[in-house]
């Protein structure tokens, strides 16, 4: 049976076009206007996914994510937006989101997000194997590349890294792409994720 998806966001265009897109991957689909108005319709949200955009009248998309980590078996929030950025996209995965996708995306994205995202709640049960592989791969960055990690980490944008440690924000681009190789991370959200999944577990 397909999952359900709760899809959230203010501009109608975009909520009904992500809708049908979901609909005809076979996905079981809510819409809702309003973050306000999905929690008043469930209030107790535990089953399927939720996919939001981060400005919104009200509730962001943000307030959301940590409004629902609170809760016992929250639903993954992947939360999409059309200002991406360093610093946003580290406040979503620290608030809770399991990813954090850039409009506009490709059909692709948004649809392996989704199974990403439901493959994280099936496994959720098992003991976690990951907190171990993520701090070896940490282990495997230079001190330079451990530090543009720290920078980012902390929400900082490539210029911000640059002047704090004095090199150029070029070379903080090749030292970046040198630590999500060696990280295995596919997006800026799967890293922030793992540093964050490595910091828990201390």
């Amino acid at each position: 049976m397909a999952g359900l998806i709760h899809v959230i966001d203010d501009d109608d265009a975009v909520r009904e076009s992500l809708g049908f897109l979901l609909e005809t991957s076979g996905w079981q689909v809510k819409l809702w206007p309003s973050a306000q108005a999905f929690l008043e319709a469930e209030p107790d949200p535990h089953e399927g996914c939720v996919i939001t955009d981060v400005r919104m009248p009200g509730l962001s998309g943000i307030d959301l994510a940590e409004r629902l980590s609170r809760e016992a078996c929250a639903p993954p929030v992947i939360i999409i937006t059309g200002h991406a950025d360093v610093p946003l996209a580290v406040q979503a995965m620290k608030a809770g989101a399991v990813d954090f996708i850039e409009k506009p995306f490709e059909e692709t994205s948004i649809l392996s997000a989704v199974r990403a995202a439901f493959d994280r709640v099936a496994e959720s049960d098992a003991p976690s194997e990951g907190t171990g592989e993520v701090g070896q791969r940490i282990a495997s960055l230079s001190a330079r590349e451990r530090q543009v990690l720290e920078g980012l980490v902390a929400g900082k944008a490539n210029k911000i890294v640059a002047n704090d440690l004095g090199i150029s924000p070029r070379t903080v681009e090749v030292y970046r792409a040198n630590v999500m190789t060696k990280m295995r991370a596919s997006s800026l959200s799967e890293l922030v994720r793992m540093a964050i999944l490595a910091d828990r577990g201390g």
